[in-house]
């Protein structure tokens, strides 16, 4: 009996080269401004669904805390892109002065340069998540009691952003007066520009995850997601690696946020917002937790749905979206991939089965 294609190293490349491909081909056929940064702004939520297919379908870590990287990293390209906008002679942001700060603060000093800025806004949500993770880790912390962990430290992080207004205008956020410039480039929220940003780091970042996942370090990653006790006395230290994948999870999430910032020109104390962070986990876990190119597909068909029938059905949607959840962890688990999974295999095991399998498998059974 042959092999069920969706295990098929070489048809999963194809996939995502044929999805990628006809990605490309929107802005070719596409000429509203408008919803192409709403499909833009898709491939930001693409991006998160896939950081968390990788932590938590590939490396059983559940991250309710995601919105943390995201936020962190949405946060520093807005204060980068504020900076932008200031000048020696004007070097404070209008809302400082709003709340009585007379002096540039040290910790936005560096944002005044847009490399540095953009660099820490990577940095800062990566370091955060190996502290973090190594601390989790190294306690033999893990499953639900990591996940409420990270939700704790969302909790957090949401107050403290709020508390401190002088610093991030509170729950008003920052709203940078213009658009970023990238030396002589300017990305243009609403332009093919900014489109091919967002989708060309959700390439590089599938990509760079596909073949973590196809490495021995991926195997040992999908080990200790079944058995981490058995990995441990194989002689690996397993923190190390929980930490490893959490922490490129947490970076990929951060370049989200990057993106976001860019793409709305605004950020709040919203990105760290609980419900927010639930949300990606649902697009994951509807998409298949399991598949990078399904959680994608997931975040893309659950905001898409959001985008086109939210308004008509109000705050009733957060009440159907959860149905849908609940339906697919109880009959299908997988997700969507999942669904395509079990095709797959029946068309592989009624279909395309060889006779001389047939043969061979009458003759095991004599």
């Amino acid at each position: 009996m042959r092999q069920n294609p969706f295990h098929n190293a070489k048809l999963q490349w194809g996939s995502y080269a044929v999805f990628f491909a006809l990605l490309a081909m929107i802005p070719t056929l596409l000429d509203d401004d408008f919803l192409l940064n709403q499909l833009s702004t898709y491939g930001v939520y693409g991006i998160l669904a896939l950081s968390l297919s990788l932590c938590w379908g590939f490396g059983g870590i559940l991250n309710l805390g995601q919105g943390i990287s995201f936020g962190l990293g949405a946060y520093g390209m807005a204060m980068t892109m504020q900076m932008q906008s200031q000048d020696e002679a004007d070097p404070i942001p209008p809302f400082m002065l709003n709340n009585g700060l007379d002096e540039l603060p040290t910790i936005w000093e560096p944002f005044s340069h847009t490399g540095t800025g953009i660099f820490l806004a990577l940095l800062v949500p990566t370091l955060y998540c190996v502290v973090f993770g190594a601390l989790m880790f190294q306690a033999r912390v893990s499953g639900p009691f990591f996940a409420i962990m990270t939700l704790a430290m969302l909790s957090a992080i949401y107050t403290v952003f709020i508390d401190l207004q002088p610093y991030t205008n509170g729950v008003n956020g920052i709203t940078p007066p213009q658009i970023l410039e990238l030396g002589s480039l300017s990305v243009d929220p609403y332009s093919k520009t900014s489109f091919w940003m967002v989708y060309l780091t959700l390439l590089v970042c599938t990509v760079v995850a596909k073949l973590i996942t196809q490495s021995k370090f991926g195997l040992i990653v999908r080990a200790q997601k079944n058995d981490a006790e058995r990995v441990r006395f194989l002689g690996y230290n397993v923190a190390v690696y929980e930490t490893f994948i959490y922490a490129i999870s947490g970076l990929m999430a951060a370049l989200a946020g990057c993106c976001f910032a860019v793409l709305t020109q605004y950020v709040s104390p919203g990105q760290f917002d609980v419900s927010f962070s639930i949300s990606m986990v649902i697009w994951a876990a509807i998409g298949g937790r399991g598949s990078l190119l399904w959680a994608i597909l997931g975040a893309f068909i659950v905001q898409g749905a959001q985008s086109y029938l939210g308004d008509e059905f109000l705050n009733t949607w957060i009440l159907i979206l959860g149905f849908f959840f609940i339906l697919v962890v109880r009959f299908l688990p997988g997700g969507l991939a999942g669904l395509v999974e079990l095709i797959l295999g029946r068309l592989a095991s009624i279909g395309l089965t060889r006779p001389g399998d047939v043969g061979q498998s009458v003759k095991s059974a004599e």
